[in-house]
């Protein structure tokens, strides 16, 4: 029992996963796209992370597996084409969200120490800087990493409920609270992608699937785990949108919109608000790429080891898995080529499509973790229909995005298809 993990610990890795960089990165384009709707769309987008974590209860359950979300898609498709490029679009959405996060880092870091007068060279200076500082953490010690995410996920928590708590109050005396009138509502439609863009800020409650061998208690615990954390991170999002909105002029979130967070403290707590939440900003930030950087680097590991992707994945570097280089390396690439909504949107449709293919293996299998056969199947369809809106709207506004999100696709399907019909055959 001395190794196991309580219901708190559980929620906390979900809720810490959730409230990652995400929030911080995504907040002002959420905004830009469903203006005064934007609590609605992080309701919606919280509706589909809710239905799913539905299956995940069900399938860890059935399958307590540090693999995770790898193996219940093993269990689902079986080791084929299918099921490694699903498993490919994983790890690659997890270095997507290293270089959301690394963005995000990089557009906080400057409004407290600019390196040159160009601010966008100072944004790739400290995303660059964060994600190499944060590789060399994950060489030199897991156990680190696991004490930073440990008082990281307790500082931004307090923070933010800080933030809700005083914006709640500063709100009775806003000029900017008619913006959340329905009348500056962005069309359902909007509305809908606008959720589907920010849907990455609900990225993480999955992480709570790779812990459940170690959890006490698993058959209480576990439906708990799940459904605390992500029912309190919709709740605290909801609360956060209201506040930015209701505090900021649009033209102001516009402005900002890397940093709108840090902005939306200012007419409560002035500058000391502004730079406190900034702090809060770069904490999370960076626990979040320390801790994805150490699960994306095990997703290529599991990957390997189940001959979805060429055995030399399972070698280690300075002794870590080998995937660990590869995923800094690539987040380095992205966080330097594309734009912010690009990523967003890249690691969005990316998630849909995995949970869509979770939700799935739930309906399949739902006799068998006698799970209601609906829910997983509601769930399905949720991530499907948003992942074709997500597309299609997003499509005339950012054909790069989509594009580059559509790209990843199919390159890990390719490459899959690749090992499996000519390397392994070799090997």
């Amino acid at each position: 029992m001395g190794n196991k993990i309580g219901l708190k610990e559980a929620v906390s890795i979900g809720i810490g996963g959730m409230v990652g960089g995400g929030i911080f990165a995504v907040l002002g384009l959420a905004v830009s796209l469903a203006k005064g709707g934007t609590p609605i769309a992080f309701l919606i987008a919280g509706i589909i992370a809710l239905v799913t974590s539905y299956s995940y209860v069900k399938l860890s359950l059935a399958y307590p597996d540090r693999g995770g979300t790898v193996k219940f898609i093993n269990v689902g498709f079986g080791k084929s084409i299918f099921s490694g490029g699903i498993n490919n679009l994983l790890w690659i959405s997890y270095i997507i969200m290293l270089a959301l996060y690394a963005s995000a880092f990089g557009s906080y870091a400057p409004n407290l120490w600019e390196i040159t007068t160009n601010n966008a060279t100072d944004t790739h200076i400290y995303s660059s800087a964060i994600v190499i500082f944060a590789t060399a953490i994950n060489y030199y010690s897991i156990k680190i990493v696991g004490k930073i995410e440990d008082y990281a996920v307790v500082i931004k928590l307090i923070i933010l409920i800080g933030f809700v708590i005083i914006g709640l109050y500063g709100l009775k005396d806003s000029s900017n609270l008619e913006q959340l009138a329905f009348s500056n509502w962005e069309a359902p439609i909007q509305l809908l992608t606008g959720g589907m863009v920010i849907f990455v800020a609900y990225e993480g409650f999955e992480l709570i699937a790779n812990s459940v061998s170690d959890l006490e208690n698993p058959e209480k615990n576990v439906p708990k785990a799940y459904f605390y954390a992500v029912l309190f991170v919709i709740f605290l999002y909801i609360v956060i949108a209201i506040v930015t909105v209701g505090s900021l002029p649009f033209s102001k979130i516009a402005e900002a919109e890397d940093y709108v967070l840090a902005e939306a403290a200012k007419p409560m707590l002035g500058q000391v608000g502004f730079t406190i939440i900034t702090v809060a900003a770069l904490i999370s930030t960076f626990s979040a790429i320390n801790a994805t950087l150490y699960g994306g680097s095990r997703v290529s590991y599991e990957i390997a080891e189940d001959d979805e992707l060429p055995h030399e994945l399972t070698s280690t570097f300075w002794n870590q898995p080998i995937g660990l280089l590869i995923t800094a390396i690539l987040t380095l690439v992205l966080v330097n080529l594309l734009e912010l909504e690009s990523i967003s949107t890249a690691g969005s449709v990316g998630f849909l499509l995995i949970f869509a293919t979770v939700n799935f293996v739930g309906y399949k299998k739902a006799t068998k973790v006698k799970a209601k056969k609906a829910i997983p199947f509601i769930g399905f369809l949720l991530c499907v229909i948003a992942s074709l809106a997500l597309i299609i709207q997003q499509y005339s506004s950012n054909p790069l995005g989509i594009s580059i999100s559509l790209g990843i696709v199919i390159f890990c399907f390719i490459i899959e298809f690749v090992y499996k019909r000519y390397f392994k055959k070799a090997s």
